[in-house]
């Protein structure tokens, strides 16, 4: 009789437990209002709740990513319209001082101006976001031009350091991106053609595909016995034999290029810009402009007039490129802002799945509560009479 009572007292204790822990657990969901809160309280539930939420963590960082790339993209794209402006502001000077309206001592005014132009066009080609340079590629740590000048502080060179890679990262998943340019895909040309001469020594193309790119300027004396030729403002020179040479080499000893030369007609001194189509860069040719405006070589004013038309094409060119750059860089940031919408819409979808399989359902939490709580008084009250009963009942 003994064992009756315990196993009678064990099954009311196990049952009123087992109430107790089911109304907890029906307390806990409706005072949280999440169905599952631990992951036992749904295994299967939990294990997808928690791939959902990796996979939202992962398009956070995705979308984080593609912020910083489009912000800048969209600061990348500001600063090309900026240098349009001026190479536009250059045109409008060049049509002017070139076509006869103003002096040489205003020409020379306006050549500061074409200087100041080129100090600024070097300052956006220089410029940090985030505190990363914009134009050096893969190289973001350090400026990608680096700026020579003469004894006056005027620029004569412009060189390139930086990177020739583009640094990618991804920016979802199987798409790379990449905020940052190689500047000189961005600020030079990469088409060559023929050179081409402007001037009266007689000096003309050689064979030879010659090295040197955009503008460069062939002086050409005579000792008395032979001509001589240089590309690097009289650094060195390359003597021109007695009867020329259709494919004469003239090295430019500062940058190690080379200018192949046909001398044969050579028959006068002077100074001659040689023009390489498709291959100007945007501060050559500001540097050249702002030179031929200043005319410190003395040119006379038939070949700066013939000069005009070469300026202007050099312009179009840099300017072409330059449009050219800007309208894929506003593309790639229209295709950007899309891939982050759609990424944002997943993340969305993630998260309201997320929220359908957690979130509690608190009309059927209070109507399971309310069996359970009648569930538990009635179980009490049985248990009560059950363990009122006396050894006189068990007799009985």
């Amino acid at each position: 009789m003994s064992g009756s009572l315990i196993n009678v007292y064990n099954n009311a204790a196990f049952a009123m437990a087992r109430q107790a822990e089911t109304m907890a657990r029906l307390q806990e969901q409706a005072s949280t209002g999440s169905r599952i809160n631990r992951a036992s309280d749904d295994p299967s539930a939990a294990y997808r709740i928690l791939g959902l939420n990796s996979q939202q963590a992962s398009l956070a960082n995705y979308t984080d990513t593609l912020n910083a790339i489009v912000s800048s993209m969209e600061f990348t794209s500001t600063l090309f319209a900026q240098i349009q402006s001026e190479l536009t502001d250059t045109k409008a000077r060049i049509t002017q001082v070139l076509g006869g309206i103003y002096d040489a001592s205003t020409r020379e005014r306006l050549a500061d101006g074409i200087n100041d132009i080129l100090e600024q066009v070097i300052s956006f080609a220089n410029t940090k976001h985030s505190g990363q340079y914009l134009f050096g590629g893969t190289d973001s740590a350090s400026a990608p031009y680096v700026i020579e000048r003469d004894s006056q502080g005027k620029i004569t060179t412009v060189t390139y350091q930086g990177s020739f890679e583009n640094r990618n990262v991804e920016a979802a998943p199987g798409v790379e991106a990449s905020a940052f340019q190689v500047g000189e895909d961005v600020f030079r040309s990469d088409d060559r053609s023929d050179p081409q001469f402007v001037g009266s020594t007689g000096a003309a193309n050689g064979t030879g595909t010659s090295s040197v790119t955009g503008f460069v300027w062939l002086t050409v004396t005579y000792d008395g016995s032979n001509y001589k030729m240089s590309i690097d403002d009289g650094d060195t020179w390359t003597t021109v034999p007695a009867s020329g040479n259709t494919n004469q080499a003239v090295t430019d000893s500062r940058t190690g290029k080379v200018l192949y030369v046909d001398s044969t007609a050579i028959n006068n001194t002077g100074t001659d810009l040689v023009c390489v189509p498709g291959t100007h860069d945007i501060f050559n040719t500001l540097i050249t402009i702002r030179d031929v405006f200043k005319n410190d070589r003395e040119l006379p004013e038939s070949q700066i007039q013939t000069i005009r038309d070469n300026l202007m094409e050099s312009l179009d060119e840099v300017s072409g490129l330059v449009t050219q750059t800007s309208v894929s860089t506003g593309s790639k940031i229209n295709f950007l802002n899309n891939l982050k919408q759609g990424l944002e819409d997943i993340k969305f979808n993630a998260e309201t799945e997320t929220t359908n399989i957690e979130e509690a359902d608190i009309t059927q939490i209070a109507i399971g509560l309310a069996r359970s709580e009648t569930l538990y008084q009635m179980s009490l009250a049985v248990v009560a009479k059950t363990m009122s009963m006396s050894l006189l009942d068990f007799i009985e």
